[in-house]
């Protein structure tokens, strides 16, 4: 069976963006001692400014983390962790684009 060139290099993105996001949580949450979510924005000012790359960047974790949490707490309806699971892989996706191609910039290639 062979693969479309695109499709593994979509699968690299994908992988990537999942690892790089749980990197960005998880080295955000070993600094500051708080968990990495979306409620960093709602501090305003200089801090919540600071915190858009982090959230931004980590976000396919923090849907994902929250999704399997929310479920295992309550019953979730399928569409809802359906649509959460594409949402976080359409955003590692273009995520892992973007870090995969500043890698090759700066590597030269």
């Amino acid at each position: 069976m062979r693969f479309d060139p695109a499709a593994i290099e979509s699968l690299q993105a994908l992988m990537l963006g999942f690892a790089f996001a749980g990197l960005m949580a998880s080295g955000f949450e070993l600094l500051t001692d708080r968990r990495a979510s979306f409620r960093l924005l709602e501090s305003g000012g200089l801090s919540a400014v600071a915190c858009v790359p982090v959230v931004v960047f980590s976000a396919p974790f923090i849907i994902v983390r929250n999704t399997v949490l929310g479920t295992a707490v309550g019953q979730r309806p399928f569409f809802f962790v359906f649509a959460a699971t594409v949402i976080a892989c359409l955003w590692s996706l273009m995520s892992g684009r973007l870090v995969l191609d500043l890698a090759l910039a700066l590597i030269g290639v």
